[in-house]
This record gives C-alpha cells, sequence and structure tokens, in this order.
C-alpha cells in the first residue's frame, strides 16, 4: 500500500446507481483528530480497518495514509472510545468508463444526510481522468467536506450556506 494518497473530491449531482458495482455499509470514528492528523477506526461491511492520516498537502489534494486490517470485535472495541460523533455512509463503487480508475461515492446518513460525494484516487497530482456526468462541484481541499470535520460540524448544520 503506497503511503501517500492523492485524492480528489465531487458533490454528487446525479444518479450514479446504474454504473455502481457493489456497495458496502461504513461506520467510521475518529480515535484522535486535530492539525489535520487522523486516528480514524473503520468498519467496513465484516471487516474492520485502523487508519493514520496526516495534514493535507498545500493543494489539499494528498496526504499521508497508513491503514491496516484490524479483526472486527478489535474495531468495535476501538469505536466504543472514538470521539463523540460516528460518520456513517453507504460507499457505492463506479468503474470510470476507461477502466482506469474506481469512483467511490459515498452516501450519507444520520447527521449528514443529503451529502452524497464522491472521491477518485490518483497516482500523481497531474494525472488526468474522465468525469462522468454524475459528477458536479469539485470539493478537493475543502475542510468542510473532510469525514473528520463532519463528524463535528454535520451536513445538516451547514448545507445551506453552501
Amino acid at each position: 500500500m503506497p503511503l501517500f494518497e492523492i485524492e480528489r473530491k465531487f458533490l454528487v449531482t446525479g444518479d450514479f446507481r446504474p454504473y455502481a458495482t457493489g456497495s458496502t455499509r461504513i461506520a467510521q470514528g475518529y480515535i484522535a483528530s486535530g492539525g489535520g492528523r487522523t486516528v480514524r477506526v473503520r468498519i467496513r461491511g465484516e471487516k474492520g480497518y485502523l487508519t493514520i492520516k496526516g495534514p493535507s498537502n498545500k493543494a489539499g489534494l494528498g496526504r499521508f495514509e497508513w491503514e491496516k486490517e484490524i479483526p472486527l470485535d478489535e474495531a468495535e472495541a476501538l469505536m466504543a472510545i472514538c470521539e463523540p460523533g460516528i460518520i456513517r455512509k453507504t460507499r457505492w463503487l463506479v468503474p470510470s468508463e476507461d477502466g482506469r480508475h474506481t469512483w467511490e461515492i459515498d452516501v450519507f446518513e444520520g447527521e449528514n444526510d443529503g451529502l452524497i460525494m464522491a472521491e477518485i484516487e490518483l497516482g500523481s497530482e497531474d494525472e488526468t481522468f474522465e468525469i462522468p456526468h454524475f459528477i458536479g462541484k469539485e470539493v478537493t481541499g475543502d475542510r468542510r467536506y473532510y469525514n473528520s470535520h463532519m463528524r463535528q460540524y454535520p451536513y445538516r448544520l451547514w448545507k445551506d450556506q453552501q
């Protein structure tokens, strides 16, 4: 696994589900967050993960990321000690038309209901990619759309200020 991820984020404005190849429910909490750094625990389906992320670079496109699969029971135990505000969402996978990328589309629930966001991971900051018709405004680098931010300031509180 690369230790540096480069991704771009977009709002979703159209129907992507006919193109999806699968979906998984996700619950994630933050053991620690601050200064752009996070320690996250995630339950994705029946698997657990522990992730450490560093601060984003100046452009907001890239950041250090280390992730390790952990036993589900350990992830559940860690979830119990997370900071308040568990993020819940369903992640849909949509392959790009050229097959080079996979769009990860998150449909948020609970306090973040109504938000649908897409991410695409890239090999470099200047890599080109196709933008499907269901993709809207780019929000890369906008900290409001970081999951660690939305656990404290959910979408329902600021969606009308966009």
